[in-house]
This record gives structure tokens, sequence and C-alpha cells, in this order.
């Protein structure tokens, strides 16, 4: 059994991937960001084998840049929040290559450090930003999707359309003209 056999677990409805120094594309999203009957009926679809997860992930991907649910992220006091969260953890748990925090989704590149675990590390950031988030709202409960999204970057051509891919989210969904124009993404950031 070779360590990316190993390294491979399932959480509900999508493999994943983790390896001491791995660079993952995640992708976690508001608890509204979706309807509810949409994604069962897609989950449906994805175990009965008339969609890959490939197409699972383009279908969701395509209706969160489409805006849907309360868009808690616009508010500029939890963009802000995720943001420092995001880049307080830079080298410490993670090296943040990539980022962006869209109005309904957030979407990381990360390399894993040292003894750190993807679930850790996502746990850690969604926990915090959802309490700080609830307490800005004046609200309890639910902030995020229980379920991420991650995924193993394979290889350099991989590695660099996912960044464009990242950086470019908020021109495809028409939030900007250019990736360096939306705030709250490392394009801004640099």
């Amino acid at each position: 059994m070779t360590e990316q056999t190993k390294a491979k677990h399932s959480r509900g409805y999508l493999p994943h991937f983790n390896v001491e120094r791995s660079t993952q594309f995640v992708t976690f999203r508001l608890a509204d960001s979706m309807p509810q009957n949409l994604l069962k009926k897609w989950k449906i679809e994805l175990e009965t084998g008339q969609i890959n997860n490939v197409d699972f992930r383009k279908r969701i991907e395509h209706y969160l840049d489409q805006g849907y649910g309360s868009c808690s992220l616009c508010e500029k006091r939890i963009a802000t929040k995720i943001k420092e969260t995001l880049l307080k953890w830079d080298s410490v748990r993670y090296r943040l290559i990539a980022w962006v925090i869209m109005p309904n989704h957030v979407h990381i590149l990360i390399e894993l450090l040292e003894e750190h675990e993807l679930s850790e590390i996502m746990h850690s950031i969604k926990s915090y930003t959802a309490h700080e988030a609830n307490k800005i709202l004046q609200r309890k409960g639910q902030f995020w999707s229980i379920e991420s999204f991650d995924r193993y970057i394979r290889d350099a051509r991989h590695y660099v359309n996912t960044i464009r891919y990242i950086e470019n989210n908020p021109v495809k969904a028409g939030l900007c003209g250019e990736p360096d124009q939306w705030e709250f993404g490392r394009a801004f950031a640099r």
C-alpha cells in the first residue's frame, strides 16, 4: 500500500486526501449557500454514477458563483476576520499560496506544514470564524457548511491552473473586472 493510498479517506460524499506537506485546494462555503434539495439531488446522481466527482464539483462551483443565500461574506467585518485568520496561520500550520473570499464561499490553496492535518486546519479556521461571524451578525447557529471540498494538487500544471482559478473567481462571478480589484483575495493583497 502506497503512502497516497493510505492517505485517501472519505468524509461524506467526496474522497479526501491528506499527506504531510501536500498542497491542497480547498473550498468551504456558507451553510445557506446551496438549496439543500438541489444538493441532495446532485449527491444522489453522484452515488448512482449519473455524474462523477468532477461534474459534482463543477455544479457546486457554478452555483456558488451565482451568489445564493445570505452572502454574509460580503460583510466587510466578516471577510476581514476570515482574511486575518487565514493569514495568521500562514507559515505556522500551512503555507498560504492563494486565497479568495467570495460572497458565500472561500477558496484557499495551501501547503500543509509539519504534522498538521487538513481536517484540523479546516476545523480551526471554520470554528473560529463561525463564532466571530455569528457575533458580528448577532445570531447563533450554523454558519459554515459541514463539508469542505478539497483537492490534492497533482502536478505543476494543476498548481498553476488552481492559482489562476482562485484569483479569477471574482471576475468569473462578475464581481470585478480584474483579479487585483477584488479586495478579499491574494491578487489584491500583493
